[in-house]
């Protein structure tokens, strides 16, 4: 995968058609797993927030839609107040997941 440069409170990450986390998940109908999803997200927030995100705690996390071979997701973030973050990512065809953290530390 790979991270695009976000703008402010967005960032892009491409999912490339041949990510190995594809392979067996599922045969013939390839979906990437949450948990990729959760990591690239979780890298996205790292990059376009220039923060250290290890001492924070996922405080929500809904899957709400599929991620496909090839598709573009848009993570858009924001920090209602100190210490916490709120996220959507959008793919396609709509939305796949949205989440909150709050620093733990």
């Amino acid at each position: 995968m790979n991270t695009g440069r976000g703008d402010g409170d967005a960032g892009s990450v491409f999912v490339a058609a041949g990510h190995p986390a594809f392979a067996g998940h599922f045969p013939g109908s390839p979906v990437l797993p949450g948990a990729v999803l959760l990591d690239e997200v979780l890298c996205e927030l790292e990059r376009s927030r220039g923060i250290d995100i290890t001492g924070w705690r996922i405080t929500t996390m809904k899957f709400l839609g599929r991620v496909l071979p090839g598709d573009e997701l848009i993570v858009r973030h924001s920090a209602p107040e100190a210490g916490a973050i709120r996220f959507t990512v959008d793919g396609p065809r709509g939305p796949v997941a949205a989440g909150s953290l709050i620093d733990a530390g």
